[in-house]
């Protein structure tokens, strides 16, 4: 399955159905007044969080989302049938944004979570709501209400307990291969992941899942190789995992080549992620405090879960 974590759609909710102008006609019935029904309420369109999904690929397939209209209303006093709501269904961890992508509509961030994105109109009223002592044959009933129609955009933000962060070729795929159930591609020469991956780790009878961030580069925050595209997944992570090559020229100016890139996107919320940071370090030569990678993955595993489970998680 390709990975997208970010989608532009188009939804629109359906109108409501107009009012009936009818008159009873009945055999033997002289004055059988109105009895035009109201018509039915457009159908709403609704964003539901579900379990089972983590890209957004389905709606580079799909892009428009509109609603079924309310039928009109009908004599005999018959309510026209309302249309039918149209759900979208989205990964846990989705924030929903207005057209201009920066006010945020919605973050779904557990499962069954639903929120309104566009309400159907209602439907008109039939000339039987109309009719009062002093107007016994009213001929007048309303349209049905518009719905209402927007863009949005869907962006996903992956919800793990550790986020690997380091520069390409810093064994971060190797790292999660080694430590948990995901098979990400790795190789015996270089080259960059182009998308996040999600394993489960399991370390002294606990879980965690780890989450492998696509590589940074210097200027990442200006929009260098594959941008800052990336980094918001790391902003629901409750503790970050720095690789750093121990065979690099210079350890010291790749890891702080990461931490300027982090600060340069968001220093308030990476800021506060970095707590977990700064003592779990994996790479010789790195700053200390930090894991040594001749350890091993799996101790380096273990030291992540204790920071998790000291994280709350």
């Amino acid at each position: 399955m390709k990975f997208l974590d970010l989608a532009k759609v188009y939804i629109r909710s359906g109108s409501g159905g107009g009012g009936c102008i009818s008159f009873r006609r009945e055999k033997f019935i002289e004055y059988g007044g109105p009895d035009g029904g109201d018509g039915g309420r457009g159908g709403d369109v609704v964003a539901e969080a579900v379990e089972g999904l983590n890209t957004l690929i389905d709606f580079r397939y799909q892009q428009h989302f509109f609603a079924r209209n309310g039928e009109p209303g009908k004599g005999s006093q018959r309510t026209g049938r309302s249309g039918e709501e149209i759900t979208l269904r989205l990964p846990v961890g989705t924030e929903i944004l207005d057209e201009d992508q920066e006010t945020v509509i919605a973050d779904l961030t557990e499962v069954g979570q639903r929120i309104l994105l566009a309400k159907g109109g209602n439907g008109g009223f039939g000339n039987l709501h109309f009719k009062s002592p002093t107007n016994q044959a009213p001929r007048r009933a309303n349209p049905g209400q518009e719905g209402v129609e927007r863009t949005i955009w869907l962006r996903l933000k992956l919800i793990a307990d550790v986020g690997l962060l380091g520069l390409p070729n810093a064994g971060k795929s190797t790292f999660l291969a080694a430590t948990s159930n995901a098979r990400p591609k790795i190789a015996d020469y270089p080259f960059t992941t182009l998308v996040p991956n999600l394993g489960v780790v399991g370390v002294d009878n606990a879980e965690f899942v780890v989450a492998d961030i696509p590589g940074l580069i210097e200027g990442a925050s200006e929009g260098r190789g594959l941008g800052d595209q990336f980094l918001g997944h790391v902003e629901r992570c409750s503790v970050l995992l720095h690789l750093v090559d121990g065979f690099g020229e210079d350890v010291v100016a790749d890891y702080r080549t990461i931490v300027h890139e982090l600060e340069n996107y968001d220093c308030s919320r990476i800021g506060k992620l970095r707590r977990g940071f700064g003592g779990q370090t994996a790479g010789d030569g790195a700053e200390q405090g930090g894991l040594d990678a001749r350890g091993g993955p799996r101790r380096a595993a273990a030291g992540v879960g204790r920071s998790v489970r000291r994280q709350g998680v």
